[in-house]
């Protein structure tokens, strides 16, 4: 079957016999896609309901437990599903005993597109916000780009965009995992924290996967690397050791030669050694904190090495559009003001590390906190808890938590959200500079099913509050 102009060519895969394993959004749609190609698609998952609805699309469900893997040409995996740790799934694992390729959507993006160029992000935080923003600038100056990934739309749901376009893509661990081929223009790597573990077998396997992102790149190809912690500064050091990819250090800590660093609350570019000041961190409300100020060098450096060349007039166009960035829906979003007080919906912040990157971007908090703990829960925060002016406890972690900010932090035991929307806005009424802040530190399943739904209730709860005003549009709520 040949492709429209809009669509991505899977031509290729035409009468190919092409597993598909978790029947998830990106799964649903690459088999969706490669059935539309032409392909002979074997869809698969483990939960019924998933297959059932591949089936009212006319999928034909296919149990790969039981199907002849020498008769397939490749397994396209989701990512979540386990290839070795904690254990391995037995439909890869026989997939990997008949020799069958085992990939994922976004190696077929690149295989699809391959005059197309890419700018591949992975890290522990910050993935999406610079994603977005990447795209963001990039859509802004005109450039024919698309995100996808870890975030926004399945990979081979992406249009074609033609040899001047620009894949911006979010990637996780797990991806970087099924990625056997595919070769990043620019590729970026912020940080690196303990998480996934289990998956990974270790801090090492995790690590490992991380660093896949630099694979395959030459000399006419880039790698931006935030050098803020210990495993990213390692890679970065053996990655510039292979004297192949150009190379851009990133860091909120200090002067960074050579590189894209935070300064006096400036964004330096030194790539020139000419210690250039781009941007004000101070003027852009919706990216508050030094974790934002690597996420905005990132994309800084990104977006000036897939142009390669830049005029004063794109350079200006580019800081401009950081400044028009709105910032991600539950990651430190603004989402207005009652007075002198800031309501601020950091819903994302599923354990304490990420709540901390909020605590530290803010003072005078009423802060609400609760869920799900993570195992430490907040103990961690000890550092931030003279910012604290009141904590508004909900969810099963509420005794817990008291009993870490006993005589440090005052609390209420506020039960649900809403409760604490409403205890936290009258307590900080009148304060000046003043934050209610949703971080949790938490999961949120012991009371909304996801942290979107826990962002979107807060958001609710604060526009019903009388004299606020949205920070979207300017008008009352």
């Amino acid at each position: 079957m040949t492709a429209t102009p809009n669509m991505l060519d899977l031509s290729a895969y035409d009468d190919h016999a092409i597993a598909v394993l978790g029947l998830g959004v990106s799964g649903l749609s690459a088999a969706s896609e490669l059935r539309r190609a032409g392909a002979r698609v074997l869809p698969w998952d483990d939960n019924e309901n998933r297959r059932n609805g591949a089936a009212a699309r006319g999928l034909t469900p296919c149990n790969l437990e039981t199907a002849e893997f020498g008769d397939i040409d490749m397994l396209v995996l989701s990512p979540g599903i386990p290839q070795g740790h904690p254990h391995t799934h037995p439909v890869v694992a026989r997939a990997r005993d008949a020799k069958c390729e085992i990939l994922c959507d976004i190696e077929l993006l690149t295989r699809a597109a391959p005059d197309a160029r890419y700018i591949g992000i992975t890290g522990t935080n910050g993935k999406s916000t610079t994603t977005a923003l990447i795209g963001h600038i990039l859509s802004e100056l005109g450039v024919a780009s698309a995100i996808g990934g870890n975030i926004g739309a399945p990979a081979l749901s992406l249009d074609a965009l033609g040899t001047d376009g620009v894949y911006v893509l979010e990637l996780s661990s797990y991806q970087l995992d099924l990625l056997p081929a595919a070769v990043f223009d620019v590729a970026v790597l912020l940080n690196i924290t303990p998480d996934h573990l289990d998956r990974h077998g270790g801090m090492d396997g995790y690590v490992a996967a991380k660093r896949r992102v630099f694979d395959g790149q030459s000399a006419t190809q880039s790698a931006i690397v935030g050098i803020d912690d210990t495993y990213a500064k390692s890679i970065f050091s053996e990655v510039q050791a292979r004297d192949l990819a150009a190379m851009t250090p990133i860091s909120t800590r200090g002067v960074c030669a050579g590189g894209i660093y935070l300064d006096a609350g400036w964004i330096i570019d030194d790539r020139a050694d000419n210690a250039e000041q781009i941007i004000e961190m101070r003027t852009l409300p919706a990216l508050p904190g030094d974790h934002n100020a690597q996420n905005v060098a990132t994309a800084y450096g990104a977006v000036t090495a897939i142009l390669k060349s830049i005029t004063t007039e794109i350079r200006a166009g580019i800081i401009a559009s950081i400044a028009r960035f709105p910032g991600l829906a539950h990651r430190q979003e603004l989402l207005g003001t009652k007075g002198p007080v800031r309501f601020v919906n950091d819903s994302k912040a599923t354990n304490a590390e990420a709540a901390a990157h909020a605590l530290a971007a803010y003072e005078n908090i009423y802060w609400i906190a609760g869920g799900i703990a993570k195992d430490g829960g907040i103990a961690a925060l000890g550092p931030f808890f003279d910012r604290i002016r009141h904590a508004f406890l909900i969810g099963d972690a509420a005794e817990d938590f008291e009993a870490t900010l006993k005589d440090r932090v005052s609390t209420t035991r506020s039960g649900d959200l809403a409760t604490a929307t409403q205890q936290a806005t009258d307590m900080a009424a009148g304060d000046d500079n003043a934050v209610v802040l949703l971080s949790p530190a938490c999961a949120s399943f012991d009371q909304f099913p996801s942290f979107e739904a826990r962002g979107d209730a807060f958001r609710t709860a604060v526009a019903a509050i009388p004299g606020f005003v949205t920070h979207a549009t300017g008008g009352a709520a």
